[in-house]
């Protein structure tokens, strides 16, 4: 690995601490609940509710970083995955495998791509200033949304994935985006003195 990728995480900053692992345990836990409330909080649409998840996700992977990132996703997706109701729409609309091989399955595995995809940013200082932020959470955004549209479009058709799983959400994209870019460099300036 190049020195640009031992940048530490958010997470090790303020956590410093000799028992990685067990911080990694209880990170990855709190993160997966967190991840299971920021997907009740939703306006509803069909086929994919609009919820926190997005900006959740991008978060955590920025913070947690690439490997514990992806693996507090794919805790969340295998909750999920074993029937929990963690996801958006559950019990409601399904429980289990029946439910991630839905219209929003694509979506979920988006979660998993995006949060290694920035938390691997994150890794290289991309999380510490809004340029590089903005630009990490579009990257994750776009990853988030290439997944869920083409899993989209094997139910409806692409042009209608589009319609039904990218245009109504430019408005809640936008400003979970820029929320992202306010979170993480303000968490970075908190934690700067931790640093010294």
């Amino acid at each position: 690995m190049s020195s640009a990728a031992s940048a530490p995480t958010l997470a090790a900053v303020l956590w410093p601490t000799r028992n990685v692992a067990l911080r990694a345990l209880l990170l990855a836990l709190a993160g997966s609940a967190l991840l299971a409330l920021s997907a009740k909080i939703q306006v509803p649409f069909w086929p994919v509710p609009m919820t926190m998840q997005t900006y959740v996700v991008l978060v955590l992977g920025m913070a947690l970083g690439s490997r514990l990132g992806a693996a507090t996703v794919a805790l969340y997706l295998a909750e999920g995955a074993m029937g929990l109701p963690v996801f958006a729409g559950t019990p409601e609309k399904g429980l289990g495998l029946a439910y991630m091989m839905g219209p929003t399955g694509g979506y979920l595995l988006g979660f998993l791509v995006a949060a290694a995809l920035v938390g691997w940013l994150a890794e290289r200082g991309w999380d510490r200033g809004w340029p590089r932020a903005l630009a990490a959470m579009i990257v994750g955004h776009a990853a988030i949304f290439l997944f869920g549209l083409a899993w989209l479009a094997t139910f409806v058709g692409a042009e209608k994935a589009i319609a039904l799983g990218l245009t109504p959400f430019w408005a809640a994209t936008l400003a979970k985006t820029l929320l992202g870019v306010a979170t993480m460099p303000l968490a970075w300036k908190i934690a700067a003195p931790r640093r010294l």
